[in-house]
């Protein structure tokens, strides 16, 4: 009776694969081993844990969360507002710029005919939008009434004031509105050609330096909302000092520990984000009403634009990233006095 071997397994099992003459063993997982899902899954759980504790936290303390995110809210609403301000305030600059004028001041000979033959031609050039010829007669009559001197021009012995072409340009640059003015200033029976923009130019410069004042104002105030989230932040950490001490102690990450005073700061930024969307919102409606009844008093329907909404959702952002950097610098400097020395 010979001996009979049994099968033995293929050379190729299922479970290789043959690549380049070589066998490579497919990878081998272990039972216990969580997968990707799981993981994620945890670390969702982890975070929705994080942000239910710290609300919960801030609304065990209803007075001093509200007071706390309406210190914040002052204190981003006055850059804010200001440069809404400065906005408006070049918005209207702006339309009476694109206003400005140019002033022929002609001859005392010229006559109301030479006058409108000259309107005519100015209004024919491409970079004149409109042309307006006033008499001497007019001009005489408008300043008596703007004046109140009327009694005394009247004694005058004959009218000392010249026919003047009023020129609104097309463009607002000023380099090229000072070439338009050199050109009309030689056409002929121009004695004058001004330029009314140097209050534009004051204003400008008026302006620029706002921009610089709220920009330092800003800087100032952001270091100032980051001390006062930090501090906020680091009173927290100290009424939790031996619960941190403890997580720890068993292991707790630093991630861990820093996650629910995280999301605190962020939730500390939001509320006082959306306070002083508020409080912009208000108070720029409330002082428009005063800034309306002036305009009207200049005859002018000019009124204080509201808060654009992307600048709202940029500021609430903006404060919600401040409160958030302002907690985690409280817990790193938190985090490195626990640390083993």
């Amino acid at each position: 009776m010979s001996d009979e071997r049994k099968p033995t397994a293929k050379s190729n099992p299922s479970t290789a694969e043959r690549v380049g003459g070589t066998v490579k063993k497919a990878p081998q997982h272990s039972p216990d081993e969580p997968d990707f899902k799981t993981l994620f899954h945890a670390w969702l759980e982890s975070h929705r844990a994080s942000l239910v504790d710290s609300v919960g936290r801030l609304v065990k303390q209803p007075i001093g969360s509200f007071f706390t995110c309406l210190v914040m809210a002052v204190a981003l609403s006055l850059p804010m507002g200001l440069a809404l301000l400065l906005d408006n305030v070049e918005r209207l600059g702006g339309s009476w710029q694109r206003a400005a004028q140019i002033s022929l001041y002609m001859r005392l000979e010229t006559d109301t005919r030479t006058g409108e033959a000259l309107r005519e031609q100015v209004l024919a050039m491409p970079d004149v939008a409109d042309a307006e010829w006033i008499s001497r007669e007019q001009a005489l009559e408008e300043f008596q009434q703007l004046s109140g001197l009327g009694e005394a021009l009247r004694e005058l012995p004959e009218n000392p004031l010249p026919g003047v072409v009023v020129v609104t340009p097309n463009e607002i640059d000023k380099s090229k509105l000072e070439a338009l003015r050199q050109q009309l200033a030689e056409l002929p029976g121009v004695e004058q050609a001004q330029l009314d923009l140097l209050w534009v130019e004051r204003l400008a410069a008026i302006l620029k330096l706002g921009d610089r004042f709220v920009f330092g104002l800003t800087l100032l105030l952001v270091a100032t909302l980051l001390l006062v989230i930090g501090n906020t932040i680091r009173l927290h950490i100290e009424n939790r000092r031996t619960e941190i001490e403890v997580v720890k102690l068993v292991g707790g990450t630093d991630g861990y520990v820093r996650r629910p005073f995280l999301y605190m700061g962020a939730l500390y930024g939001l509320g006082a984000g959306l306070i002083a969307w508020l409080l912009l919102a208000y108070g720029l409606g409330w002082l428009n009403e005063a800034v309306i009844d002036l305009a009207g008093l200049y005859g002018s329907d000019f009124g204080l634009a509201g808060v654009p909404t992307d600048d709202a959702l940029s500021l609430v952002l903006g404060a919600l990233l401040l409160g958030y950097i302002g907690a985690w610098l409280a817990v790193a400097r938190h985090l490195n006095e626990l640390a083993p020395r």
